[in-house]
């Protein structure tokens, strides 16, 4: 297990944001638990990505542990053109690589997940939603967002997907930021 100083960022190059990133957008299907060595070693290629994880915390034998986990378990996005694309092969660490079809889409799916993570925000995997209430953000980081919204006993949650993988995260949102769009 890493220590927490010993784990990839979010984001490489730091400092930039994705939607600035100049290539065509990939999306890296990595061997079992081989996100983070993926992107450690990206870093050292010089490769632009995007890697989204989580802390998780869990009790074990009363011990407190946190995990920083990959948000979407098994992918990473990475940005460049066949060069990039093969340096990622090369690595050894992915099962396939998933060609981006459209590119503004997946970026614009991306872009508030970026946005929370890098704000310090908690941002959990969630069920991918075929059905519900979509809603558009109104106020805040996330303004103009559009997602699902989720009633939980204790919270209100913003569904954010990410079509191309079938994956989901998801945000606590105040119901006052949020209005419901018209299909």
């Amino acid at each position: 297990m890493l220590k927490a100083s010993e784990n990839p960022p979010l984001v490489w190059p730091e400092g930039s944001s994705i939607a600035n990133f100049k290539g065509d957008w990939w999306v890296a299907h990595t061997k079992a638990r081989n996100e983070k060595a993926l992107a450690s070693q990206l870093v050292q290629r010089e490769v632009p990505y995007f890697l989204p994880m989580h802390w998780k915390v869990s009790k074990t034998r009363g011990r407190t542990i946190r995990s920083l986990l990959p948000l979407f378990p098994g992918y990473l996005f990475f940005c460049g053109d066949d060069d990039a694309r093969l340096a990622v092969l090369k690595t050894n660490r992915t099962a396939n690589i998933l060609p981006v079809q459209n590119q503004h889409r997946l970026i614009e799916e991306l872009t508030p997940i970026e946005t929370l993570l890098l704000l310090g925000k908690p941002v959990l995997p969630h069920e991918y939603l075929k059905v519900g209430q979509k809603c558009k953000v109104t106020a805040g980081p996330l303004m103009g967002t559009e997602g699902i919204v989720v009633e939980t006993p204790k919270e209100t949650r913003l569904v954010l997907q990410v079509d191309m993988l079938g994956q989901a995260a998801s945000v606590e949102i105040s119901t006052d930021m949020i209005e419901k769009i018209d299909e």
